[in-house]
């Protein structure tokens, strides 16, 4: 049930039982096993818009990457309070296959729901924005009126994930003779750590209320704050420390909710999208090359643009379907950051190149790179056009 009162009926799986949650909807035809282990999801209930899913099963945590990190999953268990799905395929097929999705759910004590019209549950979600939602699974019959009790007392906004999602104490990965890289874990994916070290370096994985001087403790060549759940205005501790980051010039990349963050930090503002951006389809520009990307993303909140104003910090990439801010680079300081999830996993590769770029703004120290020729020369053009 959702809080405006509409239900859809469909067939439990998974775990029985009762929750809410936040009711969103992904649009990613394949890598459920890495998206329902992304804690961006912590406290939502996910709605897959491909009709078809657990068709390829789930694979074993145990099968490992060369870094040691598990090579199908971005954490360690399941992140999604429910699942919705339009078709539950209850035979799965793959080699790397260990048991089936339901059987997967029923392990986690996650419910599911599927046989519902997830076509008409997103185009709810699209024209009135998401909303709180509630589920029963039972092998009784589901009172409505519980339902609708239950719905009544969900919460999502203003609500910390943080110490569900982060690391307890500092964790290390990688060759310990390697230069350090400290990630700020505000619901860290296992292939932002993966592909940090693909670049070359060791990384220190630090709680989300992390101090400056608890990171910098570390002599890290730079920072990272990744991605996570929930509004940004929440993680206080964490844009305390970015500010700092800021200010003393520390090379840092922002990935997601750390994009937000950077941005808050900076004296930029957020707000919440309408029904945000989940999937593994959205086109974003690349403003210093003015290149189109696909990317993965699964965010619902976004920086307003207008208040990037004065702050340092400007536009990097664009959304071409929206024109919502999808990065940011500073003007003077060594601190980059994107909206979508460079690292993928589930989704499009294409801006795996984030990690590079981030790589030479750490090499180049306090001056980021320049930007290309090309860009400072139509940037001129159009300072005289408006002059004019």
């Amino acid at each position: 049930m959702l809080e405006d009162g509409t239900v859809f009926d469909g067939i439990g799986f998974g775990y029985p039982s009762e929750i809410t949650g936040e009711v969103v909807f992904n649009t990613g035809m394949v890598g459920y096993t890495e998206t329902l282990t992304d804690p961006s999801y912590r406290g939502q209930i996910l709605c897959m818009t491909y009709p078809l899913v657990g068709n390829y099963g789930v694979p074993g945590f145990d099968v490992k990457d060369e870094y040691g990190l598990p090579k199908f999953f971005e954490s360690d268990h399941i992140q999604v309070k429910a699942l919705l799905l339009h078709d539950l395929s209850d035979v799965a097929s793959h080699w790397s296959a260990v048991r089936t999705l339901d059987q997967w759910l029923y392990d986690e004590k996650v419910p599911g729901i599927y046989g519902i019209d997830t076509r008409a549950l997103t185009k709810k979600l699209r024209v009135s924005g998401v909303m709180m939602g509630a589920i029963i699974v039972s092998k009784e019959t589901v009172d409505e009126a519980r339902l609708k009790k239950l719905v009544a007392g969900a919460k999502y906004e203003g609500l910390n994930f943080m110490p569900e999602v982060s690391t307890a104490g500092p964790q290390e990965y990688g060759d310990k003779s390697k230069d350090c890289i400290a990630v700020i874990d505000t619901g860290v994916k296992y292939s932002i750590i993966r592909n940090i070290m693909r670049t070359g370096y060791r990384v220190v994985r630090l709680p989300w209320d992390a101090t400056y001087e608890q990171v910098m403790s570390y002599s890290p060549k730079g920072v990272v704050i990744s991605n996570g759940p929930g509004d940004p205005k929440v993680c206080k501790g964490t844009i305390k420390t970015a500010t700092k980051l800021i200010k003393t010039s520390t090379p840092t990349l922002g990935i997601c909710l750390g994009n937000q963050i950077l941005a808050l930090a900076g004296g930029a503002n957020t707000y919440k999208l309408k029904f945000g951006h989940r999937g593994q389809n959205k086109p974003c520009i690349d403003l210093r090359s003015n290149l189109s990307y696909v990317t993965s993303q699964n965010h619902g909140y976004g920086i307003d643009p207008k208040s990037l104003k004065g702050t340092g910090f400007k536009v990097w990439f664009a959304n071409a379907d929206d024109d919502t801010v999808e990065g940011i680079e500073h003007s003077t300081k060594p601190v980059i950051a994107v909206q979508f999830h460079p690292e993928a996993s589930p989704g499009p590769y294409d801006c795996m190149y984030v990690f590079d770029r981030f790589k030479e703004v750490i090499a180049a120290g306090v001056e980021k790179p320049a930007a290309p020729k090309k860009k400072a020369a139509k940037k001129k053009k159009v300072k005289k056009s408006a002059k004019r």
